[in-house]
């Protein structure tokens, strides 16, 4: 398929780009990366490289045109291929007819509710609070409790122990500040406690929005019997449009002895009212070493098994070193790069075999080896909807193949992160309603609520560097004053900037505030803001964001609190 050459977008403000000279003519061949043009913005004269190999198959604008952003200008293709006549949009002339089309009102027929909604998690109530308040009937169904897993079972219980075991240690180290405390243990069942209170509280908070909004919630497990029709308990629903948002379930370990007592998934643990003395986790992913960082200082003697050569393996790889060595200084086992090949009882608790025949014992075990769609809700559907490996497949504006059905979340092939369902079941429902929206999630932060915290967005180094020459800057939290003074100079900031034009393609945190702090990254790397710009921004002093903007001018080598480079 041709590789689409378009004007770029080099900056929030720009709406136009005037082409100087093309570097190749129609018929030659171009090489991935390689220039292919120059352009002039309002800021800059740059050039434009190559998206892919292949022959230049069309030009649509000759030198001196002026084009709009995110106008196709060429193909790159193989010889012969056939290309549009005429110049679009990015993504071809069909994105401005698909767009009329779904703007189009659907009057084939009458229907009880113009959108059902399937699940009541993060992806599912937004969906339906935002259709509701589009003027669109709308139902939703949620067969256990509003808020789905990341309320329940994920995200907000997570935070709610690691918060705890923040607090504690905080306490434990009160001495170093010269207050005199006498520090216990912890009450688990309190604990226990304090986060079902939590819990209880977000999800009412989901309800009394539902209420407002006038959805209508039917707490019965729902699917589909048909493309409009939806079954749930003893009734059936007609829909005009159906967003799918089934979220996910703890993916099993299909190995021997997984079904032996103490063996826990990331559910069963948040169920615990006592702290294990000794603690087993299978997998050293994002619910691993949160699990980790919560149960090592609640006391428990924490070992995690990875079958991968570093803990967290989709992070940046300095994180992953960062994050094991804080892990080991603090008493917890790392086996990373072992393979596990059963699971057996010894002396009544649960042991994980490893591929060499070690044993490792504890009184539980947590397999946490990620999570996997819950398609239940497709029914008579399921062999109808386009899915790959067991992931509904959708694409911008969240539409499976079925014309009116939409899916959002942890059972579409676009990734488990709550945030990114958050902003797909909106999308879902504009588009749903006849005001079609497209999702972006190609910045989507990552989050590790460990102790201390982590993040990254965008490229890391090894990524980047296959990219091109990238310039790469650092800044410790131990040189930050505002975390010195707070007692965690643990970590660093790291920002990967292409050397060319100074883009910013990824930034990686770890230490204190990381999750909050890579919103900034975020923002503005959506703007084009570049490396040097970022640099220069004033950020209030003492904060651990300014470590952000150290990280920057030590791209360019511009960080006054840092030690001179040497040429």
């Amino acid at each position: 398929m041709a590789a689409e050459v378009f004007m770029p977008k080099a900056g929030m403000d720009m709406q136009e780009g005037t082409i100087i000279r093309w570097l190749a003519e129609v018929g030659d061949e171009v090489h991935a990366q390689e220039p292919l043009l120059e352009i002039e913005t309002d800021k800059v004269t740059m050039e434009v490289e190559a998206p892919a190999d292949g022959t230049l198959l069309v030009k649509y604008f000759d030198d001196g045109a002026v084009v709009p952003v995110v106008t196709i200008i060429g193909y790159i293709g193989e010889k012969g291929e056939k290309v549009p006549d005429r110049p679009a949009m990015a993504g071809g002339q069909a994105r401005a007819d698909e767009e009329k089309t779904l703007r189009e009102p659907k009057r084939s027929r009458e229907f009880e509710y113009g959108v059902a909604v399937i699940g009541g998690g993060p992806a599912g109530y937004i969906a339906a609070l935002r259709a509701s308040r589009m003027g669109v009937k709308t139902i939703l169904f949620e067969m256990k409790k509003l808020g789905g897993t990341c309320t329940n079972a994920g995200c907000i219980p997570t935070k709610t122990y690691v918060q705890t075991a923040h607090d504690l240690l905080r306490m434990r180290r009160a001495g170093e500040r010269g207050i005199r405390a006498q520090i216990g243990g912890i009450d688990m069942e309190a604990a226990y406690d304090y986060k079902e209170s939590v819990i209880a509280r977000m999800r009412g908070g989901v309800a009394s929005l539902l209420r407002s909004a006038h959805v209508t919630v039917v707490a019965e497990e729902a699917e589909l019997i048909g493309p409009h029709t939806i079954r749930a308990g003893q009734y059936t629903y007609s829909v005009e449009n159906v967003i799918l948002c089934g979220g996910s379930v703890p993916s099993p370990l299909p190995i021997e002895g997984s079904t032996l007592p103490g063996i826990l998934s990331s559910d069963d643990i948040l169920e615990l009212k006592e702290v294990p003395e000794s603690l087993v986790i299978v997998g050293g992913g994002v619910i691993g070493c949160e699990m980790a960082a919560i149960f090592g200082n609640f006391g428990s003697r924490v070992t995690i098994v990875e079958l991968q050569e570093h803990l967290v393996p989709t992070f940046d790889t300095d994180v992953s070193a960062a994050l094991e060595r804080h892990f080991s200084e603090n008493g917890i086992q790392i086996l990373t790069g072992r393979k596990i090949s059963r699971f057996r009882e010894t002396d009544g608790k649960p042991a994980v075999i490893l591929e060499d025949g070690e044993a490792v014992t504890g009184d539980y075990v947590l397999v946490s080896v990620g999570r996997r769609p819950n398609l239940s809700c497709l029914g008579v559907m399921a062999d109808k909807i386009e899915c790959e490996r067991g992931k509904i497949m959708v694409d911008e504006y969240c539409r499976t193949n079925v014309s009116n059905i939409f899916a959002c979340g942890d059972i579409t092939n676009r990734g488990i992160l709550a945030h990114a369902a958050l902003k797909m079941g909106s999308a879902a429902a504009m588009t749903a309603c006849g005001k079609p929206q497209m999702v972006n999630l190609k910045r989507a932060p990552l989050c590790l609520y460990t102790i201390p915290e982590a993040a990254g967005i965008g490229l890391t180094e090894t990524q980047a560097k296959k990219r091109g020459e990238i310039l790469i800057g650092r800044f410790p939290f131990s040189a930050n004053g505002r975390a010195v003074a707070a007692g965690t100079p643990e970590g660093f900031v790291k920002v990967i900037a292409d050397k060319g034009y100074g883009e910013i393609l990824g930034v990686h945190i770890v230490g204190a505030n990381a999750t909050e702090m890579i919103v900034e990254a975020k923002i503005l790397m959506d703007m084009e803001i570049t490396v040097y710009e970022a640099a220069d921004i004033m950020h209030p002093h003492p904060t651990f964001a300014e470590a952000f903007m150290e990280a920057c001018a030590d791209a360019i080598g511009e960080s006054l609190n840092l030690p001179q480079r040497k040429n």
